[in-house]
Parts: structure tokens; sequence; C-alpha cells
């Protein structure tokens, strides 16, 4: 199973009171893990990025302390998500030049702190 920060399939987070979101991504950070909301670049880091302390365990799911980041399930499995799921998936496929490209990502969290293990 491929690290957090080289998934390209959409991801889940689990909260720890059980409510779910889709996330944009997730990297590896010193003190834990850092994602991005959906559509994080219409916003600024300090609303679109967020910090999960604790350690990272796992091989997909994942754990951070008390939350927890998987796959989102295809063919239905996660029907509750796909309101959520759908515009973001519908946005990249038709907005492919406006959505900033892997490379660019990679050093807008480089400056929040993450250390992604890109290798």
């Amino acid at each position: 199973m491929p690290a957090i920060d080289t998934m390209t399939a959409p991801l889940v987070l689990r909260a720890p009171d059980g409510v779910e979101k889709v996330i944009a991504c997730a990297f590896t950070h010193p003190k834990g893990l850092l994602f991005l909301d959906l559509f994080w670049h219409h916003s600024s880091p300090d609303k679109a990025a967020h910090l999960i302390e604790g350690n990272i365990s796992g091989e997909g799911p994942w754990k951070v302390g008390n939350h927890v980041i998987r796959v989102l399930g295809c063919h239905g499995t996660d029907p509750h998500l796909q309101p959520q799921f759908l515009p973001w998936q519908e946005y990249l496929e038709n907005q492919v030049n406006e959505y900033p490209p892997h490379q660019q990502i990679i050093e807008i969290v480089k400056r929040l702190g993450a250390t992604p293990d890109i290798s």
C-alpha cells in the first residue's frame, strides 16, 4: 500500500465523533498529518489546511490520534459522501488547468510545515 503522501485516490477523514468528510489530500507533518479540504485552493491556508497531531500508523486506512484516514469507497459503498465528492470530481475533470499541479501542491504543503515522503 502506498504512503499517504503518494495517494491520488479520494480520501475520507473520520473524526473522533464519527463524522466523515472527503478531503483533497493529506501529507505527513512533523507533528502528525496535514490535510487540505476540498476546494482548498479557493480559500486561505488558515481556513483550508488542517493539522491533526499524533503519530501516523497503518498502511491504509491510517490512524492519526483518534482520526482515521481511508480511501473513499467506490461503486456506491459510501453514498453518504457522494454529495461532497461528486462536485469535487466534476471540478477536477472540467477545470484541469485551474487546479494546481502536484509539484506546486507539494511546495505549498512544505511551506505549511509538511514533510511529504514522495519517493
